[in-house]
This record gives structure tokens, C-alpha cells and sequence, in this order.
């Protein structure tokens, strides 16, 4: 699936590359925040030993920095997408709609949903743009 940056996305993978000497493969910005899918295997490289290079990100960008990292699945991104949350499992269901069910534990449901619902529409929109996902719902 081709994915479509917009030009600001395309500058801050551009600084996130030069920040961390990782790669990222999509970049959704946001007044607050910017969130980047890393490529699969880079995550230490793009956190720095103690969150250093996430760290001078920030700094640099004058906003909060989120982590995501690419996986080859849609179950896989998309637990990754729903990260720190603890998801056991993914189960995906295409009929008139394509719907990822994730299995988090109770006590992570609150983590995966975030404040005012952020983290799982994010999840929706990184799930949507790389795996035509209509939804998450949480189980």
C-alpha cells in the first residue's frame, strides 16, 4: 500500500532520519505531537541509550515524539501501534468491513485508548494508511 505524505510529514521524517539514523516509513503530525513508524529492527537506534535521541527530537521539534514500529502483519503493527499497551493477541476480519480485534489486558485498556481516545485513533489512522483497516476494537 503506497502511503501519502504531506510536505510537513516529509520534513520531519527528513530530521527524524538526520536525529536518530533510523528510518522512518510514515510521520503523522499533529499541533502537540508527531508520531513515526520506524522501520522493523530500528527502534534502538531511533530511541537512543536512555531515550537520548527521542530526547534531542523533542527538542528540536518543540513537541512530543511517539514511537511506532512497522511489522510485516497487520496483527503486528497493529499491537505494536497500540505499544506500551500489553496486547495478547490480534485478529483480523474482513466482511463488509476490515475490523482488528485486539486482545489487551484489563488493566491496559486505559493505556491503549490514552487520553481523550489519542493513542487508539492514532492506531486507527497508522492501521487504516498501512493495512486498509477500517477499525480496532478492543477486547
Amino acid at each position: 500500500m503506497t502511503i501519502r505524505l504531506s510536505d510537513e510529514a516529509r520534513q520531519l521524517i527528513a530530521v527524524f532520519e538526520t536525529e536518530t539514523d533510523a528510518t522512518a516509513v510514515d510521520c503523522l503530525p499533529d499541533d502537540d505531537r508527531v508520531v513515526y513508524v520506524v522501520t522493523a529492527g530500528e527502534m534502538g537506534a531511533a530511541i537512543g541509550d536512555g531515550g537520548s535521541r527521542v530526547d534531542a527530537l523533542e527538542a528540536t521539534l518543540g513537541r512530543s515524539v511517539v514511537l511506532v514500529e512497522d511489522a510485516p502483519t497487520a496483527e503486528g503493527f497493529v499491537a505494536n501501534a497500540l505499544s506500551p499497551a500489553a496486547v495478547y493477541n490480534v485478529t483480523v476480519s474482513e466482511n463488509d468491513t476490515t475490523v482488528a480485534y485486539a486482545e489487551v489486558a484489563h488493566e491496559d485498556k486505559g493505556v491503549a485508548i490514552g487520553a481523550d481516545g489519542t493513542n487508539i485513533e492514532t492506531a486507527k489512522e497508522l492501521a487504516a494508511r498501512h493495512f486498509d483497516i477500517d477499525d480496532i476494537q478492543l477486547t
